[in-house]
């Protein structure tokens, strides 16, 4: 048709946002869903008004958890984190063998005060048989303390401490992306 114009992702951007709106002003939390959902698609794909950057966040944020809306995705890379976590745990971040402590002192004649020193081995990176039940056993404690931000007091080698690092950032945001998806899925 002559005079019709094309419409971009630019233009239909806040076309969803006013539905969206609409849909939640009348209470119809699933359409406003819907809509956010394409609203923040025609924003991801647009590449004249939505910056390098913000459409590289709002990827991730669809990979990760289709902009909050899918909580499968969000459980999907949480249990793909957490599983990674645990292998490089078993294959590099677990020590040998448990450090012993070791207490040493000396009883001086005819009694008195004794003094102790209580000394721990540093961790040795694992060698051998990597993948243990043992090992298994402590890696997954290792990975669900650091789902919730808490450390699990396991002694670690070098790489196993930076391993659990990494997994005390990435695991509770996946967590609470989770969470989030869940919640906009009851609230419907």
């Amino acid at each position: 048709m002559p005079g019709v114009g094309h419409a971009g992702l630019a233009q239909l951007a806040p076309v969803y946002r006013a539905l969206r709106k609409a849909f939640e002003d009348g209470k119809n939390e699933p359409g406003a869903a819907d809509f956010y959902y394409g609203e923040m698609e025609m924003r991801r794909h647009d590449l004249t008004q939505t910056t390098r950057a913000e459409r590289g966040l709002l990827h991730g944020y669809w990979i990760l958890s289709g902009y909050g809306l899918r909580a499968s995705r969000a459980l999907g890379w949480l249990a793909a984190a957490m599983l990674v976590t645990i292998v490089l745990l078993m294959g590099f971040g677990m020590p040998n063998n448990d450090s012993k402590q070791e207490a040493t002192g000396t009883v001086p004649p005819g009694g008195g005060r004794v003094t102790f020193e209580i000394g721990k081995d540093d961790p040795h990176n694992p060698t051998g048989n990597r993948f243990t039940g043992d090992r298994f056993e402590k890696a997954l404690n290792v990975t669900l303390n650091s789902v919730v931000f808490r450390s699990a007091d396991q002694d670690l080698t070098t790489a196993g401490t930076y391993i659990e690092m990494t997994s005390r950032l990435a695991e509770p945001v996946l967590l609470g992306l989770a969470v989030l998806a869940i919640r906009n899925r009851v609230k419907r």
